[in-house]
């Protein structure tokens, strides 16, 4: 198992991205987010989506060169049509359109359609956190939606919709907030799959309905089903995701899920709150950080150490992998150097600190 220093990884990635077809500056925008997520600790977001990108680009979904374009613009929202680009360039455009217009105007919604995959949906909240606003992101996968059961079904219905949000500290990482609206994103899946690894019981169902641990049933043919946020409670992320339906799929123009394989592809919607437009500065940064002290003053339950904030345990994998590297299994990365090879790059000749 190779351990890949992020700085290492961005090279390589930027590199990857080029030879794929994308201007250098897109390459990096990529080849940057996906080098975040493995250092918060989220490789089902990371580095396997080199070759996952790679296959989809060979296979007409991604059209690297394409640039995102504003289709219809307003005071505070906007539409952004990605053109089937990838998806991280369009969202990117997306989150600081809705930093500045809501810089302006106190607050801002951006759409996003046809992004292909935009990644890790938290990266877009964080971006606006780490702008002094509050952010918002609410993701659908178009018409797509094969991955996830409603509550009481077996078959897929649904995309896993992720959820994310991100509020700004005085002088902390944000609070952020990433989750799926199903029990678990299906790159996990594909991460157990890579390592060899069954499943926990509870996040799947195959074919019949059956609980399952194992990935394959997952991605059989008839395919299995990942099961909606919240076991018995499921009802609570089923209703989420059918919310990041309508938000993202309906506000954006891309659709929502109706089992349409053709063009599989992420919508979004952006929202962005500039906090002085609404409170006092120095109230809301005091009443965060005395929030914070009481959250974490609460009593610990057996066998745990300590009360983490959402986003918490993402910036303390972030600060041990920057020192130590970003392990990458082995699978994961033998399917990279194979898609590097047929890229016409030589994976040997890469510095990997």
């Amino acid at each position: 198992m190779p351990t890949v220093t992020a700085d290492a990884l961005r090279r390589i990635g930027q590199g990857f991205f080029v030879a794929l077809g994308c201007r250098p500056d897109d390459a990096q925008i990529v080849a940057d987010h996906l080098v975040q997520s493995s250092l918060y600790g989220h490789d089902s977001h990371g580095t396997l989506r080199m070759y996952e990108y790679a296959r989809a680009v060979s296979e007409g979904r991604v059209i690297p060169d394409r640039s995102p374009e504003v289709v219809s613009e307003h005071t505070c929202t906007a539409v952004i049509d990605a053109n089937d680009g990838f998806g991280q360039v369009g969202a990117t455009l997306a989150a600081n359109m809705a930093i500045e217009k809501a810089r302006q105007h106190g607050l801002a919604s951006v759409a996003l359609r046809r992004a292909s995959h935009i990644g890790r949906a938290g990266e877009y909240p964080a971006m606006i956190a780490r702008a002094g606003l509050l952010g918002m992101a609410y993701v659908n996968f178009g018409r797509l939606g094969i991955q996830v059961a409603p509550f009481g079904g077996i078959d897929g219905r649904l995309g896993t919709n992720p959820l994310a949000f991100a509020a700004p500290r005085r002088a902390d990482p944000p609070i952020m907030v990433d989750m799926t609206t199903s029990t678990v994103a299906d790159g996990k899946i594909r991460v157990a799959t890579n390592l060899g690894k069954p499943l926990p019981a509870g996040w799947i169902v195959d074919k019949e309905g059956n609980p399952s641990t194992d990935p394959q049933d997952y991605f059989s043919d008839p395919r299995g089903a990942i099961l909606p946020l919240g076991g018995p409670l499921g009802h609570k992320g089923y209703a989420l995701a059918m919310m990041m339906e309508l938000c993202a799929g309906g506000l954006s123009g891309q659709g929502m899920a109706a089992g349409d394989a053709r063009a599989p592809a992420n919508a979004a919607l952006f929202t962005a709150y500039d906090i002085g437009h609404f409170a006092d500065m120095d109230f809301y940064y005091d009443e965060v950080e005395a929030m914070v002290r009481h959250v974490k003053s609460s009593r610990t339950a057996t066998g745990v150490e300590e009360i983490l904030l959402p986003g918490e345990p993402e910036f303390r994998t972030e600060r041990e992998r920057e020192r130590a590297g970003i392990p990458i299994d082995d699978t994961t990365w033998e399917k990279v150097c194979a898609a590097a090879r047929d890229l016409s790059l030589d994976p040997t000749a890469w510095k990997l600190t």
